[in-house]
């Protein structure tokens, strides 16, 4: 009798056992696949382009926030007359305004987002990269990853507008000697509102990325097994340029007037009572245009700086796995 209560005990020891393991896996199982070198990789990918193409993406904005009706806000010709125009009045360092804070936003963004991606997707696949998810569970997936990054970066993009924003001939008392004093200044006078000025816009410029994710991804399956590899083989540097440059330049398209939207709710020149009434006045007063203005620039900006980000991500990635897997291999 004493054996069987043992056997039994023992027993119940192991179903509770492997029912907390089994509780822990279903809760906590998605752990397993967080992978850091998909944060510094793309970490690496955004800085790097940050680098490369800032003074692009603060003429963007430029253009983007100038509605015609704002005196404070300089006017440009065009890209040539806008950079020319900049470094003949700030100089050099005029072109790089912002940079700073572009360089955070823009490396833990892209940190963040493929790490949340890619953490996402293979927990989906169950662990198995080879296996096709399909554009719909791509589109989820890219659009979680930009759900939580968005939280995460949102105070860095305002004071990387404002920043960029900023002109000589501005007073003093009112701007910004830098991130950390943006960021001071902005919880100081606006509150937790102000650092999360145009989240709502940029909720709807997480449909950016998910489309430019699911076309990326779709590309490249397509492309792999075509040529009868796995989908998750290693391609070509041309390669790897010219889906991202095709992908971006699709989402790019598509999701534009946000980012106008979402700048000109971030700038501190312009006052409106929310997102609904800036798209109703630029309507108003601009038409479709308005909902376009800064394109061009950004286009210029933002297609090769997706090229230079995605391509240093995906070596840099491959490169940091190949490591961790032979280090595992060898132990």
């Amino acid at each position: 009798m004493a054996s069987t209560l043992k056997n039994k005990t023992a027993a119940a020891a192991g179903a509770a056992t492997a029912g907390a393991a089994g509780a822990a896996k279903g809760n906590f199982g998605w752990l397993a696949h967080v992978k850091y070198e998909h944060l510094v990789a793309g970490i690496s990918g955004g800085v790097t382009s940050t680098l490369l193409l800032h003074p692009l993406d603060l003429i963007k904005i430029r253009f983007a926030v100038n509605d015609g009706r704002t005196a404070s806000v300089p006017q440009y010709r065009g890209l040539t007359s806008a950079f020319l125009t900049i470094f003949r009045q700030e100089g050099f360092r005029g072109l790089y305004k912002g940079v700073t804070p572009n360089m955070w936003g823009s490396g833990s963004a892209w940190g963040f987002y493929f790490m949340f991606y890619n953490t996402i997707k293979t927990w989906i696949q169950d662990g198995n990269t080879a296996q096709p998810l399909g554009p719909s569970l791509h589109m989820l997936a890219a659009a979680e990853a930009g759900v939580l990054t968005l939280a995460m970066t949102n105070p860095i993009w305002v004071v990387k507008t404002r920043l960029c924003l900023q002109c000589n001939e501005r007073p003093t008392g009112t701007g910004y000697a830098g991130m950390v004093d943006g960021l001071t200044k902005i919880y100081r006078t606006e509150g937790i509102r102000g650092l999360y000025r145009g989240f709502v816009p940029g909720m709807f410029g997480v449909s950016h990325g998910a489309l430019q994710f699911m076309t990326y991804e779709e590309m490249k399956n397509k492309y792999n097994q075509h040529r009868k590899r796995p989908i998750d083989a290693k391609l070509t540097t041309s390669e790897y340029l010219t889906f991202a440059a095709v992908s971006k330049l699709i989402a790019a398209a598509g999701t534009y007037p946000y980012q106008v939207i979402r700048a000109r709710l971030q700038d501190q020149n312009h006052s409106y009572k929310g997102t609904w009434d800036c798209v109703k006045l630029t309507w108003r007063y601009e038409s479709w245009r308005g909902f376009y203005k800064g394109l061009g620039p950004n286009l210029t900006r933002v297609v090769p700086a997706t090229m230079v980000t995605f391509l240093t991500y995906e070596k840099v990635s491959h490169y940091l796995l190949d490591r961790s897997k032979a280090r595992s291999i060898s132990h």
